[in-house]
């Protein structure tokens, strides 16, 4: 009974500590002008905003470079340690290759990287 009991006192005074934390932060905050969240600092008044549209083309491009990157990140320790590989471990590296392939032809069918 003892040992439940100091678990759950050590659990509701941790959520409360953090709970008292957020508020004090937010009660003793400094609330500062719009001057100061701006983008850019040069001492001028802002006479624009800081949203900048971009083509959704650039998307594609994004997404596609990240998809192969990581999969470069990943292969490489199978490179690494290409000599002391068992088959089993070749063949799932062979078969992320090929579902890596069948992306890339996916999205050249689906012309997701033709520029137009």
């Amino acid at each position: 009974m003892s040992e439940l009991f100091f678990l759950l006192m050590f659990i509701v005074l941790a959520t409360a500590f953090a709970i008292a934390s957020v508020i004090a932060a937010y009660v003793l905050s400094y609330r500062s002008d719009d001057v100061e969240h701006a983008p850019y600092e040069c001492g001028m008044k802002l006479f624009g905003g800081a949203k900048i549209q971009f083509n959704i083309k650039f998307l594609n491009f994004a997404i596609m470079f990240l998809i192969f990157d990581v999969e470069a990140i990943l292969l490489f320790p199978f490179a690494v340690n290409f000599l002391s590989l068992r088959l089993y471990v070749l063949i799932e590296v062979i078969l992320f290759l090929i579902l890596m392939l069948f992306t890339l032809y996916y999205a050249f069918v689906k012309n997701i990287l033709r520029w137009q």
